[in-house]
């Protein structure tokens, strides 16, 4: 099993900048990607970025890309996106996935196999 925790969420104005952290650990941690999903309510999780591990390319929605900056620290295990001119419309509860495996885009929540509990992100305008 792999336990994936979030931190770094807050209230921030538009126009600021959050870094949101994911710590991943348990047995012999290794996944082919990390994502970050949001969730706003009322409204579905929609992919916002992911890196693969071992090469770290990266792929960001459209909707933040410019903005966001997604990366990964193999050392610690950690996955991190930092979110520059942020706007209300970020505003979002943000989710850290991992996938086991190569599959498909990775842009969609059914492609990876564990989650972290969320954090939330408020962009006052």
């Amino acid at each position: 099993q792999v336990q994936l925790v979030e931190s770094g969420g807050g209230l921030v104005q538009a126009g600021g900048s959050l870094r949101l952290s994911c710590a991943a650990s348990g047995r012999t941690f290794g996944s082919a990607a990390m994502g970050w999903f949001r969730q706003a309510p009322g409204k579905e999780r929609e992919f916002v970025a992911h890196v693969l591990w071992s090469v770290g390319s990266t792929y960001y929605a459209d909707s933040v890309k410019g903005r966001f900056t997604i990366s990964r620290d193999n050392a610690k295990n950690t996955v991190y996106l930092q979110m520059n001119s942020l706007k209300s419309e970020d505003t979002a509860v943000y989710y850290c996935a991992a996938a086991r495996f190569y599959r498909g885009s990775l842009s969609h929540p059914y492609e990876y196999d564990y989650w972290g509990q969320g954090t939330q992100v408020t962009v006052s305008s």
